[in-house]
């Protein structure tokens, strides 16, 4: 008979594992305290009774009122799952001052292997090898009593999950070679904030699995598992085509528009009208038909969708018939991946062709201790590209008259690149917008008036009466005769 695969039936985790454990092997499950060991083995169990299959928990250590209580706070019942305990406590009958280990250690696996040997169960949870390793005494007896755990499952066409603590199976690593996989769990506090955990498959003998690690959270149902991105494992074919702002100066100004599968930064400092630029382009797409998905950092929802009602844009509408959908992102709780699995869910499952990301700082300050934000972000711009996705990240820069900074240097990650700035003109100060940089077609290399009104944006004239805007140094011109003036140039 051709062994098969055992869904763990847990959310991302089969598609780390490429569907699944192999059937009639040993794995190891290893992590800290609070981890998640525990919760992971419930959910292997439960899918295995929703699909018919027998059950067994042998606990060494936990007693089934633990175990139980466990399954409540997830809302689950253990129905279908038979616990077998085996340890003994301060009273019990059994315990004696100078037993031998050996004596200890046989009896222990004798009454485990006799206990499911009874049932006959199709997958099997083992919690956990503390007590066997204790009770071994040296590296060698361990190491023969894991050898036959290991054959007694095989035999039995039994698929089995040893739990294990980390911080003690670091120090005999060697043993995780007699397991057919290993699977660790790790959970880090942040400065600030929740905390962290992911995971990362050791070993999978025979599956191309998915390495390195993958963000994992456990919300009341178990583990959900963001299997890290990968963006050249998938594409969609969509139409080519340009996201129009519905805006005749402010098209010309980009192009034409900005194009399928490209990501465009729109930078400027605090209140100069990025995320109004964006929703002009959001809503314009999603009134034509896209859908739209608006992530933002910053913002309480209520307050996002009361500043875009003053500009004369009607998002309620636009999200009650499904083209738009509006994410807010809290900056404490989410990690990296569970973030591009947002993006994902924002393009695969509902279908979403504009991705806007308001914004970029708070994506970065949401998750200052990650390592290589950088490389995510790249990652998952890439991916949004082979999806053929219309990108729009908003950068907030320092400052507002005169010199202006960045936070964050990725503009080299966009094909194109939209400036907004602040300028003086007669006591008052005003705005400006201009297209530095696309990849994908010729632009207007000229510096607009922007304004923001009640009835949305509005990009105006050529000021072709300054100079030194972009720049900060912000001059008069002096006026040349009979000169014209070519945006394009």
């Amino acid at each position: 008979m051709v062994d098969g695969y055992a869904p763990t039936g847990i959310s991302g985790l089969d598609e780390v594992l490429r569907g699944g454990l192999p059937e009639h092997q040993m794995y190891f499950i290893q992590g800290d305290p609070g981890a998640g060991k525990t919760t992971l083995s419930f959910q292997f169990l439960l899918e295995g009774v929703r699909r018919g299959e027998k059950t067994l928990y042998v606990t060494l250590s936990a007693s089934s009122r633990d175990l139980s209580r466990v399954a409540r706070s997830h809302g689950w019942t253990l129905d279908g799952i038979d616990i077998y305990e085996q340890f003994q406590t301060a009273s019990g009958a059994d315990t004696t001052i100078f037993r031998p280990a050996e004596i200890e250690l046989a009896k222990t696996v004798k009454a485990i292997l006799d206990a499911i040997d009874a049932r006959q169960p199709d997958r099997v949870v083992i919690d956990s090898l503390a007590e066997i390793r204790l009770l071994s005494e040296s590296a060698l007896r361990y190491r023969k009593q894991l050898l036959t755990l290991k054959e007694f499952f095989r035999e039995r066409r039994i698929t089995a999950l040893v739990l294990d603590d980390r911080s003690v199976a670091a120090r005999d690593s060697e043993v995780q070679g007699l397991a057919e996989g290993v699977i660790v769990l790790c959970a880090s506090a942040p400065m600030y904030g929740n905390t962290r955990r992911r995971l990362e498959v050791v070993k999978l003998r025979g599956v191309a699995f998915r390495g390195g690690f993958h963000d994992f959270t456990i919300d009341k149902g178990g583990l959900t598992v963001f299997p890290r991105l990968t963006a050249g494992e998938h594409r969609v074919s969509r139409d080519e085509g340009v996201i129009v702002s519905g805006i005749a100066e402010m098209d010309a100004l980009v192009g034409g528009g900005l194009e399928r599968g490209t990501t465009t930064m729109i930078m400027g400092p605090a209140g100069v009208g990025k995320s109004s630029l964006a929703l002009q382009f959001a809503t314009t797409a999603a009134a034509a038909g896209e859908k739209v998905a608006f992530f933002i950092f910053e913002e309480h929802i209520t307050v996002f969708l009361k500043r875009a009602a003053s500009l004369g844009f009607e998002l309620p509408k636009l999200i009650e018939s499904g083209h738009m959908r509006v994410y807010q992102i809290d900056p404490a709780e989410m990690s990296a991946g569970e973030f591009a699995h947002a993006i994902r869910t924002a393009v695969e499952k509902d279908e979403g062709s504009v991705i806007v990301i308001d914004s970029l700082n708070g994506y970065f300050n949401a998750m200052p201790e990650e390592h290589f934000l950088t490389l995510h972000l790249h990652e998952l711009l890439s991916y949004l590209a082979s999806a053929a996705a219309t990108t729009i990240l908003i950068v907030s820069q320092h400052g507002a008259l005169g010199h202006v900074s960045s936070p964050v240097d990725v503009s080299y990650l966009a094909d194109a690149v939209i400036l907004l700035r602040y300028y003086e003109t007669h006591g008052a100060f005003r705005r400006a917008i201009s297209m530095l940089k696309k990849r994908t077609s010729i632009h207007e290399q000229s510096v607009r008036d922007y304004q923001l009104t009640a009835s949305g944006v509005r990009v105006g004239k050529v000021l072709t009466e300054f100079r030194g805007i972009l720049s900060g140094m912000q001059s008069m011109e002096a006026p040349v005769a009979n000169a014209k003036v070519d945006p394009g140039q």
